[in-house]
């Protein structure tokens, strides 16, 4: 015999999860006494608020295409952590969060912290269920664990009432988890996809989504270079093709340059791979004509739900994106007459990264310039929201190994609980969190979590004392009427230092390489406090202007 919480943390064992992240409550506390006994198989991350916990388990999701595992207490943890579910469902990350619940025999009076959680996160999730029979752990668990990987993957919440954790039974853990291949293309659909691709004028590759599989992108490349075809990534993907390939043409995203949207306005034929049609992949809808686009669109999706949610695809092929990618890399190139077209899209991207000398006391330029000789090849880069996250953006080349955590959803205060679950799961990764000064302070508070999992990131604060993306709207809309925006912080370096993190401020360009050489040799940890002029960095079109600039002053 095993309580609802014993059998809860065995069968997540079994499913292969090894790391969790969380904030206690009294909601759950079988379950924390379950996890006494797991070190070292299923450790628990102990975090210091629901929100910072919700986000570790999205990027962790993300980053290894399992789902990121948080529990939070019932009402106020439950709403802290939405945060993180929206972020896992926007990104398109396998995410479980498991929540505390009143007792059954309290549901329905709203009891202290009681929520209704299907109504809460019905369209926030995948799916929100509670397991009131503790006989059903084990069937719920695994449909959950599945749900949030398969597909579409993305976040399921489950509610844990506390009667339901503490009675007892003889139900058997899982066994382990099902393996459940992806569908794959038939091959009527890839002999009507090549014709397409043949009879093309400027074929275009778009792609995105979480589930990639190591070698499956460099499937596609082949295919790619092969055919000499312009690949773009939606937003926030980009770390998913190789940087360096000459078919690689940036990114469709906030902030999109002229290149890549003539591109996609220009492309008669749209290979879309593992992608959803976005707000801002598509340039807010813009991009394309809705339902019927005018470009021939051949979406492949590992979720039938989302081919022809937006767009109606010309040709619609379900299949994941590892499936798919085996049958591309088995399919003969095609050939056309595109070659100046896809080599005037590189030429544009390479443009995009000489910038001219900026007006700013540390100038990140030379800041992403210089990161991207320094760095290693499997760096892990993320960020939150702002306009600071314009440089990891846009101005690093991801190689293959290399990746980018940050949140299509555009929450702040993302990058600092990413770059901690970067370091759970990988520690021996260099990871670097590129934050804003107010982005910075919506999670500062989860170094503290850093210190005490030995998840040590280093943290680079663009600060230019001010909310520099509201600002920019702000100045644009109702120029001289400045409110809000203004903003007050501590001294970072001595902040970082309280929680344990080498910490310095960078007053100058020319003293940054040093610092950041300081910061890669801490073995706690890092914080550079660099100092931002707002000008520098607001509003985000300026750096758009500077690489047509660049880009025109080489035509």
């Amino acid at each position: 015999m095993r309580n609802g919480g014993q059998l809860l943390v065995e069968c997540l064992m079994a499913l292969g999860a090894t790391k969790s992240f969380g904030v206690p409550g009294e909601s759950y506390l079988a379950v924390l006494d379950a996890l006494h006994d797991t070190k070292g198989r299923l450790d628990y991350v102990l975090c210091r608020q629901e929100g910072g916990a919700a986000f570790m388990a999205a990027a962790y999701g993300k980053l290894t295409s399992t789902p990121g595992i948080a529990f939070v207490t019932r009402g106020p943890g439950a709403t802290n952590a939405s945060i993180g579910v929206h972020t896992a469902m926007q990104d398109s990350a396998p995410m479980l969060l498991f929540v505390g619940q009143v007792g059954t025999d309290m549901k329905g009076r709203e009891a202290f912290q009681e929520l209704d959680y299907r109504a809460v996160f019905g369209t926030m999730a995948k799916w929100a269920t509670e397991i009131d029979q503790v006989e059903r752990i084990p069937e719920i668990v695994a449909r959950a664990w599945t749900l949030a990987v398969t597909g579409r993957p993305g976040p399921v919440v489950i509610a844990l009432p506390e009667d339901m954790l503490t009675s007892l039974t003889d139900a058997a853990p899982l066994a382990g988890p099902a393996e459940i291949f992806e569908p794959a293309p038939q091959a009527g659909a890839m002999a009507r996809l090549r014709e397409m691709l043949a009879a093309a004028k400027r074929p275009l590759i778009l792609y995105g989504g979480c589930n990639w599989r190591a070698g499956a992108m460099a499937a596609i490349q082949t295919f790619a270079e092969a055919s000499d075809i312009p690949v773009v990534s939606v937003f926030r993907y980009q770390d998913q093709y190789d940087n360096h390939s000459p078919t690689f043409c940036g990114e469709a995203g906030v902030g999109m340059v002229a290149s890549v949207k003539g591109l996609i306005r220009e492309a008669d034929v749209i290979l879309a791979i593992n992608n959803r049609f976005g707000e801002n992949s598509t340039d807010g809808y813009t991009l394309f004509d809705i339902p019927q686009a005018r470009q021939a669109i051949i979406h492949v999706h590992g979720s039938d739900r989302e081919i022809g949610k937006v767009l109606s695809p010309a040709l619609g092929i379900h299949a994941g994106p590892n499936a798919f990618a085996a049958a591309l890399g088995e399919m003969e190139p095609v050939t056309g007459g595109w070659h100046e077209w896809r080599a005037k899209g590189r030429a544009a991207y390479d443009a995009g990264f000489d910038l001219p000398d900026l007006p700013s006391p540390v100038d990140m330029g030379k800041v992403t310039a210089h990161l991207r000789e320094v760095l290693p090849d499997n760096v892990i880069l993320t960020n939150g929201a702002g306009n600071f996250a314009v440089w990891p953006n846009k101005f690093f080349r991801f190689g293959p190994e290399a990746r980018l955590l940050a949140p299509q959803s555009g929450a702040m205060g993302y990058g600092v609980p990413a770059a901690i679950a970067a370091k759970v799961a990988d520690p021996q990764r260099c990871v670097v969190c590129f934050a804003g000064d107010g982005d910075f302070q919506m999670t500062c508070q989860e170094l503290a979590t850093a210190a005490q999992a030995g998840a040590q990131p280093i943290i680079l604060i663009l600060n230019n004392g001010i909310y520099g993306t509201i600002r920019a709207h702000q100045e644009r809309h109702y120029p001289e009427r400045v409110l809000g925006t203004d903003m007050a912080s501590p001294d970072f370096s001595m902040l970082a230092a309280a929680y344990g993190f080498h910490g310095e401020r960078v007053e100058r360009t020319a003293d940054f390489p040093a610092a950041f050489e300081r910061a890669r040799a801490s073995k706690t940890g890092a914080v550079l406090d660099l100092v931002i002029s707002p000008e520098a960095l607001t509003p985000r079109q300026t750096l758009t202007q500077m690489r047509e600039a660049a880009l025109a002053s080489k035509a």
